[in-house]
């Protein structure tokens, strides 16, 4: 399967997307503001997850009903992808959670991984890689590349806020069973490979610069 990309048309996303690209404000604000977009997006990103039948006994009743029969994992990719971990989180509390750390090179414009803590057990799980922007898709491809080496099958789903075209357009020249869940796609890149419009750094405009 190739990369599918759903663009979320939601007008709690519109409104949420208009106050954080505000260069106004402020840090907590900004945080809050991707795990409400990230909570939309979830709903998403989660609604093809297989169920199972099960018998359950009500007050009143037996009934036949259905649970995920799929055990899910959340992998920020870091720092920005942790502000979008809670939404997920609050819909499939039995996650796992890993994390894979990268920092880009605001010469090359190319990130380096510096941390990757996977489930042991993720070629039995669903993945749901929770990555903010895609810029060149340089960071994702190569995310996605490891998740598989750790033995990740089937479709991966990513969750973002914005994408670039030229992100995508690499995306889905390197990579197949991809399902991209986007806020917006915007314009383009400038010369030092940032989302226009954008919103800046989401790293640094989430958790303050460091």
């Amino acid at each position: 399967m190739s990369v599918r990309v759903t663009v979320v048309d939601h007008p709690v996303v519109a409104d949420t997307l208009a106050i954080i690209r505000d260069a106004s404000t402020p840090t907590t604000d900004f945080s809050a503001g991707m795990g409400r977009i990230a909570q939309v997006l979830a709903l998403h990103a989660t609604a093809d997850l297989p169920l199972q039948p099960v018998s359950v006994q009500t007050p009143l009743a037996t009934m036949s009903a259905h649970r995920l029969s799929s055990d899910v994992a959340i992998i920020p990719v870091l720092r920005a992808g942790l502000t979008m971990v809670e939404g997920l989180r609050d819909l499939i509390p039995t996650a796992a959670v890993g994390m894979i750390g990268m920092a880009r090179d605001e010469h090359t414009h190319v990130a380096s991984t510096y941390l990757e803590r996977l489930p042991a057990d993720l070629a039995t799980r669903r993945v749901i890689v929770t990555e903010p922007m895609i810029a060149t898709g340089g960071s994702l491809i190569d995310v996605v590349h490891r998740l598989r080496q750790a033995g990740a099958t089937g479709e991966i789903t990513v969750m973002s806020l914005l994408a670039a075209p030229e992100g995508l357009a690499r995306v889905q020249s390197a990579l197949v069973d991809v399902h991209i869940v986007v806020a917006a796609i915007d314009e383009g890149l400038d010369d030092n490979a940032f989302i226009v419009p954008g919103l800046g750094d989401a790293g640094d405009r989430a958790f303050g610069t460091i």
